[in-house]
């Protein structure tokens, strides 16, 4: 993994949408802190985190929880916990989850258009032998 000049952090990438205002924001910062460990591989100026909760406090409350990546698909997470510290806390980690997710499929091991491919060693032909004849 390379360095990253300008890493991206919760506090600095972090929005709060409809149903919190921007005094809710650094309690959600607080929250959302163990997401900067993962977030640390992504360039700050190309990474935006976006929370937002419909129907707060409410029986059917959802809280939603996006991810912007450049070169990336947006991520999105939710959750219906009635309990809001329970529904921030279940959306961080299932962005943590499918972070990694994305991480891993973009490895080498996971994709194979990005493995390094070694061709197999030539086996010298016999006397008398053609390279397209079958072998009994």
């Amino acid at each position: 993994m390379s360095a990253v000049a300008n890493p991206a952090t919760v506090a600095e990438c972090l929005r709060v949408g409809a149903g919190f205002s921007q005094g809710d924001r650094n309690w959600i910062a607080e929250q959302f802190g163990t997401l900067d460990a993962r977030l640390a591989s992504f360039h700050a100026d190309a990474t935006e985190l976006e929370v937002s909760v419909k129907d707060r406090e409410a029986r059917g409350q959802k809280v939603t929880l996006e991810c912007w990546v450049a070169g990336r698909q947006k991520i999105v997470t939710t959750s219906t916990e009635e309990d809001l510290h329970a529904a921030l806390n279940d959306v961080r980690d299932d962005l943590r989850r499918k972070l990694n997710d994305a991480k891993t499929r973009q490895e080498p091991r996971s994709n194979k258009h990005l493995r390094p491919t070694e061709q197999p060693a030539a086996v010298p032909l016999q006397v008398g032998e053609r390279e397209d004849a079958e072998t009994a």
